[in-house]
């Protein structure tokens, strides 16, 4: 036969009482039993029971911070990754152009070989640069409304960044002496170069000309020409050709105008002419 030991009938009357005043209501225990069976006093119960919701707190937001740092650094990795995706897309676009070249083949032999492209490094001789002059100042300076936005490009393919600004302030729409607003009424101008003179500077470059032409005009439905006598200082130089097929096309030696200064020249009326002429053989006889 087991007796039962001395500690656990403490423990068992103390179980009893407690129950016993709680049933008669005669006494407010100060003091609970445990999940061990041992009695706790109700303060310390209550700071164990903060306690431990203290720590769950705790633990929620530690786990709140943890996702918080972990979302961070996904949104960091993937501007990261938008970031040098950009700019090896930058450092690739150099690679995408167009690169003109001739093909030679050998009527004899058959051999190919590619023709060497100006790269913009050659003196060019007078005869050059007297083209150039001539072919720029004969497309700048007519207009036909069939063939006006074409030679405005071409036009440009021939003028430096600077130039091209005054270019286009001269034809843009609100300026109301651009041709466009001008000779909108069917009006055409023809330009003829008639000389092309060289001017060498003092340090002996060789880069001013100055251009004779004649500009006739003929009003929508005229059949006459209304005639002007114009002088042209024209600055200009080579540089590299540009590398849109477009513009070589049109300017396959870079050929560039840094200045342009048209003026009218004086000549006399052809009543003038005639009236000096007659003098003239009158005073012979």
């Amino acid at each position: 036969m087991r007796f039962p030991s001395r500690a656990g009938a403490v423990r068992r009357t103390a179980r009893t009482d407690q129950y016993a005043g709680k049933e008669g209501g005669d006494f407010e225990p100060s003091a609970r039993i445990d999940s061990k069976g041992i009695a706790v006093s109700r303060d310390a119960a209550l700071e164990a029971y903060f306690a431990e919701a203290a720590s769950w707190d705790a633990d929620r937001a530690a786990q709140t911070r943890r996702t918080a740092r972990i979302a961070w650094w996904v949104a960091g990795a993937g501007w990261a990754c938008a970031i040098f995706t950009a700019l090896a897309l930058m450092l690739l676009m150099p690679l995408k152009r167009v690169d003109l070249f001739v093909i030679r083949v050998d009527n004899t032999s058959g051999l190919v070989d590619v023709v060497p492209v100006y790269a913009g490094k050659a003196d060019m001789p007078e005869a050059v640069a007297r083209y150039f002059l001539d072919h720029y100042v004969t497309v700048c300076e007519r207009f036909n409304f069939s063939t006006a936005e074409s030679d405005y490009e071409e036009c440009g393919a021939f003028n430096t960044p600077q130039r091209n600004q005054a270019w286009y302030s001269a034809w843009s729409k609100t300026n109301p002496l651009s041709p466009l607003n001008l000779y909108k009424d069917g009006t055409t101008v023809r330009a003829q170069v008639t000389s092309v003179s060289f001017f060498a500077r003092a340090n002996g470059v060789t880069d001013l000309a100055q251009v004779r032409y004649m500009k006739a005009k003929r009003p929508s439905g005229g059949t006459e020409e209304q005639r002007s006598y114009w002088i042209a200082n024209i600055q200009y130089t080579f540089a590299e050709p540009s590398k849109d097929p477009k513009t070589r096309r049109w300017n396959p030696l870079g050929f560039k105008v840094v200045e342009f200064r048209p003026e009218p020249e004086a000549v006399p009326a052809p009543e003038a002419i005639a009236t000096a002429d007659r003098a003239g053989s009158d005073g012979n006889r």
